[in-house]
């Protein structure tokens, strides 16, 4: 019997300025300004880049202060490979590595839109109001 090879792999780091924005518009996220991602990639606690045949189509990251704070971003599957499980991969390598560095008494959040909050779930994420709490946000833009 042949071995069948997985045409996708997970590798650890950050895309290029570039490549990030490409990843999150592609998958109908917004666009970043350049200068915000160059500042921000760098900042990354842990990151991933799906790769499929060698070509980028997917990412995830986790910012944070490395000890009590830590954010799931980015997490993005472009639309042609969606539906494979490939959002889940992203999500299973960045929560082991929280379980594996990230002090037990860590707070880990992150925004879900739409469905994704299924997937988050998976992942033990549960809605912030169960808990008396809301998630909020602020975008610094124009309102």
């Amino acid at each position: 019997m042949e071995d069948i090879k997985d045409p996708y792999e997970l590798r650890v780091g950050v895309p290029s300025v570039e490549l990030f924005r490409r990843l999150r518009t592609d998958a109908g996220l917004s666009d970043k300004a350049p200068e915000a991602v160059a500042i921000a990639l760098p900042n990354t606690w842990h990151g991933v880049v799906l790769h499929h045949e060698g070509e980028p189509i997917g990412m995830g990251r986790i910012i944070g202060d490395g000890g009590t704070a830590f954010q799931v971003v980015d997490v993005c599957v472009h639309p042609a490979h969606q539906g494979r499980g490939l959002g889940g991969r992203i999500m299973a390598a960045l929560t082991e590595e929280l379980e594996r560095r990230a002090p037990a008494t860590a707070y880990v959040s992150l925004i879900a839109d739409g469905p994704a909050r299924f997937l988050y779930e998976k992942f033990g994420f549960a809605d912030t109001a169960a808990h008396d709490s809301i998630g909020m946000y602020r975008s610094m833009g124009p309102a």
